[in-house]
């Protein structure tokens, strides 16, 4: 699971073959009236491509990011050719316009709203650049909803797909960590209402047309939010001491990588690679790591030679693959 050079090409180049297409699209929008029917690139100038505008936003985070990691690869600079032409302050103020907008309170709640700020917290790494800047009316405007949903959301949602909870709140914590602590308060407060409590998983996983975990992403979530010696015997109790983890946690099938829905089953065996080298980083030297680290290399390698091919997994298995690739360094160790 090493982000090689050779890899980190292939990456890029999936990724810039999608951030700026426009179609196939699938809009996430409300119309209140005639005038709202408008083009993807129209209503979103920034975030028009990789099929939907979630999509577009973490294809940027990775693009972002294998430019800071391999600053001397040849996509290197089309990365930042198109970075400075995409994240303009013309183009993020018709984002930002547009969420704004009455009828978009839910617009991307709450897997868009996480991206976003994951995106905003990679771009602040790149200091010779003002894309950061750039952002962040957006990201602030996400902050103050989430501050607004939580108190809000009296159950957490535990699907495997963009509305789940823990998900969300696992890469909007990373953007709140040094960031803004009344969110990371609020953050930390809300996830152990809703998961402290929890024990013995026995959930029907997976679902036909899955991406997330809803144990695994829980888990991972809490792994930030508990100090390690909390948390160990909380994971115990959740997926080990039942058995769940060695009998159910296994790499699943992809019967059709053209159908968009089935083809989110690669995504689940690259966001469980990633929830459980994150959960064994947390977790050191510990019985269940070996365990942990074996699993997450199966899921990985599973999905790993489908990130490409059919443009239903290409718009976005690059940046779970990543996102998988770099969990051991995304951990918050406490």
């Amino acid at each position: 699971m090493e982000l090689t050079e050779a890899l980190a090409r292939k990456f890029a180049q999936t990724a810039l073959g999608h951030v700026a297409r426009e179609y196939p699209n699938k809009l996430d929008h409300v119309m209140g009236g005639d005038a709202d029917a408008s083009t993807p690139r129209e209503l979103h100038p920034a975030f028009f491509g990789s099929y939907d505008w979630h999509s577009c936003v973490h294809g940027w985070w990775t693009l972002l990011t294998l430019r800071r990691l391999w600053p001397e690869m040849p996509e290197a600079a089309q990365i930042d050719a198109l970075a400075q032409t995409t994240f303009t302050d013309p183009n993020l103020a018709e984002e930002l316009a547009y969420i704004e907008r009455p009828d978009a309170r839910g617009f991307e709640r709450p897997y868009g709203w996480a991206w976003l700020l994951f995106l905003h917290h990679e771009a602040a790494r790149h200091k010779d650049r003002a894309w950061a800047q750039r952002l962040e009316p957006l990201a602030n405007t996400f902050v103050e909803r989430f501050k607004t949903y939580l108190p809000i959301l009296t159950y957490p949602i535990t699907v495997g797909t963009h509305y789940n909870t823990a998900f969300a709140l696992a890469l909007t914590r990373d953007w709140a960590d040094e960031r803004d602590p009344d969110l990371l308060r609020l953050i930390d407060r809300w996830a152990n209402q809703a998961f402290d409590s929890k024990s013995h998983y026995t959930g029907w996983e997976p679902g036909g047309d899955e991406f997330l975990s809803p144990v695994l992403t829980a888990s991972l979530l809490m792994s930030k939010v508990m100090p390690r010696d909390q948390f160990e015997p909380w994971f115990d109790r959740l997926v080990v001491s039942n058995g769940w983890l060695e009998r159910e946690c296994h790499p699943v099938t992809v019967s059709d990588r053209s159908d968009g829905k089935i083809a989110h089953l690669d995504g689940l065996n690259l966001s469980r690679a990633w929830c459980l080298r994150g959960i064994a980083a947390t977790l050191g030297q510990s019985e269940s790591s070996t365990l942990l680290e074996s699993r997450a290399k199966a899921h990985f390698d599973a999905a790993l030679p489908h990130v490409a091919g059919d443009y239903m997994g290409e718009h976005w298995l690059a940046s779970f693959a990543l996102l998988a690739m770099l969990a051991d360094q995304q951990s918050n160790l406490r």
